[in-house]
């Protein structure tokens, strides 16, 4: 399946850019292309609780997830290009629930552009929760909010078409691929709703947006084993082949996305290419692994934050020359996301949070490769 682009607002702003002087007047010298910084988070997936916090910070009528998100604002809108994973769809009419059929408030949008995404992937095992029409209407919502949106299609002729979204002086081309769907079938009139997982397909999309005039390939993965902090094999071998795929001398996938997990895991360069394997729960109740127990880790997260520089030469890859994670947790009590490095003097036990995430962040020794713990 051949893979198109679209460019997001801000190409007719570029096309005028270029457009010759006026007659008699020079050309104005080429200013040096600037870089860019790249913000990306985990799951957002709201259970019974969310959505009754929703509510309530609504007053009751509605659901308002702005103040749920406000606490990383600070980081995610400074960024040129913003990027969430929304893993659950909307439902309609009032009918919201959480696990194990996620459907959730269309306000939700609302609170991601109001911290200021740009864009979502919504490739995950939820996006068939509520059939063809809970993709319909998560889509239809991201694109009247302004938000791009990448891993699941209402056409055919859409999950053939990239997000691209302009990162400053370059267009960043996102792309996302789910390990599954849970225990829903892909609908067999519409095996191209949701991205799958498959190597071959993610190589070949990749190479289609660079071809297609993508600076910068960023690919989502929702992959990996639930609430284990270790990337898996399949992770791992994944990560390898991808990062090794290249066209001439430059690499097909700048930068991997990982979510699923539940908790946080290691962020590693690989090949060169930096991988997150998992940014954990961004926004998410209270959750109880596989033997029934409650895991405060599935409410801790971290950000990622890469800032890009133009290629030394023309048609040379963009380079990230700092890579940085900002570790979250969501308050489950008050219903909020706390940027941890913010709330550091709270006391021992945020500290205690924080270091824990960190140490789970750099267990691959992504420290040595530059990986810092950004504020």
């Amino acid at each position: 399946m051949a893979l198109t682009v679209v460019l997001a607002a801000g190409a007719a702003c570029q096309a005028r850019e270029h457009q010759p002087p006026e007659s008699g007047r020079p050309a104005p010298s080429a200013a040096p292309a600037r870089g860019f910084t790249l913000v990306a988070s985990g799951d957002v997936l709201p259970h019974d609780s969310i959505i009754e916090r929703a509510r309530f910070d609504a007053g009751g009528a509605g659901h308002d997830f702005r103040p749920m998100l406000s606490g990383i604002r600070s980081v995610v809108a400074p960024a040129d290009v913003a990027l969430c994973h929304l893993e659950t769809v909307h439902g309609a009419d009032g009918d919201y629930t959480g696990h194990p059929l996620f459907k959730s408030p269309p306000e939700v949008v609302q609170g991601l552009v109001d911290v200021g995404y740009d864009g979502c992937s919504t490739a995950s095992e939820h996006t068939l929760d509520d059939g063809p029409d809970g993709i319909r209407r998560t889509l239809d919502a991201l694109d009247q909010a302004g938000l791009r949106h990448t891993g699941s299609a209402r056409t055919e002729q859409e999950a053939r078409t990239a997000a691209v979204l302009r990162a400053g002086p370059a267009r960043v081309a996102h792309l996302a691929y789910t390990y599954g769907t849970g225990d829903l079938p892909l609908p067999p009139d519409r095996p191209w709703a949701v991205n799958l997982v498959e190597e071959a397909r993610i190589v070949a999309d990749a190479r289609a947006a660079r071809r297609a005039g993508a600076d910068v390939v960023v690919v989502s993965l929702h992959w990996g084993t639930e609430w284990q902090e270790a990337p898996d094999e399949q992770q791992t071998a994944l990560a390898r082949s991808l990062t090794a795929s290249r066209t001439g001398s430059r690499p097909d996938i700048d930068l991997i996305l990982g979510t699923h997990a539940h908790v946080p895991q290691a962020y590693e360069k690989v090949n060169g290419t930096w991988v997150v394997y998992g940014m954990g729960a961004q926004v998410a109740g209270e959750m109880f692994d596989h033997a029934g127990v409650r895991d405060p880790r599935a409410n801790q997260s971290t950000l990622g934050r890469f800032t890009f520089a133009p290629p030394a030469r023309p048609g040379g890859r963009w380079e990230v020359t700092r890579a940085e994670f900002v570790p979250q947790f969501f308050d489950v009590d008050a219903g909020r996301v706390v940027d941890l490095n913010r709330a550091i003097d709270e006391g021992a036990e945020v500290r205690a949070v924080r270091d824990r995430i960190r140490d789970v962040v750099l267990s691959r020794g992504a420290a040595q490769d530059g990986l810092v713990m950004g504020k």
